[in-house]
């Protein structure tokens, strides 16, 4: 069997950073044009090149979004977009347009192409025409089973890569292909600009009594009819390896460097433990699929891999993510039993955190000795993105994360 690719998103450098430094094999972003999302900051020409040198210098690869369907006024900006990806070392480029495609052969010839999830890939004659277009992977459609996969592997020559998501947010369209933002919102989704009304709460209005609204169901708050569960395959590492999957994707460019940097760490962890013992009966350590609940999320569930849609549409009738955990700093240095960081939420004095560093189980220590960068007692960090230390008898390495668990809600009684 052949390790599959461990591939993170990265919506800025943060986030880049946080994928290399816990396990990514390679990172996913995009420019400030062409890319599927308009949320997260991006990358401008200069930054993109930081970007290359940094993955390349820590054997890691780097592929750019260009997934938009760009419509007749912008061609023009695609040949310079295409120059610059192939000038700054780009590994592959990301595509689901055939014009881009071709586009692509002409002016960034030596760049790989990965189709994207975009393109609808569900079969194997599919995956075979980009192939024989200059295509070297294909992302599938999100909705496609195990079996289906493993029958498109043994389909599809050694020069074909398959790309899979295995973890994230779902959406409730086919593979992407949704217009509802832009008849409710006016943004369109099919160029970065989502709205999510998927996530929306709705209600029923009859058409002759304006301004009642009803519940759709029983519940006082009303219901999501149309918000997806996230995808977790961290228990089904065998399954997907079997399939054939030659790179597991993980969502989420605008999810923040925390996320990235935990979930990133978790599949890196479950794959290399796979890999020294393969097994049918694999299932990660306890402490690593708690990790998946250690960022915000939704209620998880396996996508599509074992059930077709119509089976189950993996419809969450929550509201919103759960956020069990914040990260309130990183470690910048660690001397002689004291922890040297940077603030990224507030707490405090004797407050327990956890640690959290690359394929090591997190460790808890009881904060203590809370110093300012002038080495003045504090009672709490106070301000963003402050210099402090404090007492951590076991030794903590250079962007371990330092994490605290929220408070649990207070439950009223009558």
């Amino acid at each position: 069997m052949k390790k599959p690719e461990l591939l993170a998103p990265a919506g800025d450098m943060e986030r880049l950073i946080a994928a290399v430094r816990f396990g990514a094999d390679a990172v996913y972003l995009g420019g400030k044009t062409f890319g599927m999302r308009s949320s997260p900051a991006n990358f401008t020409d200069g930054q993109l090149r930081q970007a290359v040198d940094f993955c390349h210098e820590n054997g890691v690869k780097l592929y750019l979004t260009c997934n938009v369907l760009p419509r007749n006024d912008e061609l023009g900006e695609l040949p310079g977009f295409l120059k610059n990806a192939a000038g700054c070392g780009v590994d592959a480029l990301i595509i689901s347009d055939l014009g881009v495609l071709e586009y692509a052969k002409k002016y960034a010839p030596d760049v790989e192409i990965h189709i994207s999830t975009q393109a609808g890939v569900v079969n194997y004659a599919a995956a075979e025409a980009f192939r024989r277009l200059g295509a070297k992977r294909i992302v599938t459609a999100r909705e496609l089973s195990l079996k289906e996969i493993k029958q498109m592997r043994e389909h599809l020559g050694d020069d074909m890569d398959i790309e899979c998501f295995v973890h994230g947010a779902m959406c409730m369209s086919f593979s992407g292909r949704c217009l509802i933002s832009n008849y409710l919102a006016g943004r369109d989704s099919n160029r970065g600009d989502c709205a999510q009304p998927c996530r929306w709460k709705y209600r029923l209005v009859e058409e002759t009594r304006p301004g009642e609204y009803f519940p759709v169901c029983e519940e006082d708050g009303g219901t999501y009819i149309m918000n997806s569960k996230d995808m977790c395959m961290i228990e089904h590492i065998p399954e997907m390896t079997e399939a054939g999957i030659t790179s597991f994707k993980i969502e989420g460019r605008a999810k923040s460097a925390y996320y990235v940097a935990v979930v990133t760490n978790a599949y890196r962890k479950a794959i290399d433990d796979y890999f020294e013992n393969p097994s049918k009966d694999y299932r990660p350590e306890q402490w690593v699929i708690d990790e998946m609940k250690k960022v915000s999320y939704r209620d998880y569930c396996t996508g599509f891999y074992f059930g077709s849609p119509r089976e189950n549409a993996n419809i969450s009738y929550e509201g919103g993510y759960k956020r069990e955990w914040d990260v309130v700093a990183v470690v910048d240095s660690w001397k002689d039993g004291v922890a040297f960081c940077t603030q990224r939420n507030r707490f405090f004095e004797g407050d327990e955190v956890e640690i959290l560093e690359r394929g090591k189980k997190p460790f808890r220590v009881k904060v203590s000795g809370l110093r300012d960068e002038n080495d003045c007692a504090i009672e709490s960090t106070n301000h963003a993105m402050m210099k402090f230390s404090f007492d951590c008898p076991t030794e903590a390495e250079e962007g371990a994360l330092i994490r605290k668990a929220k408070p649990s809600p207070v439950r009223l009684t009558q």
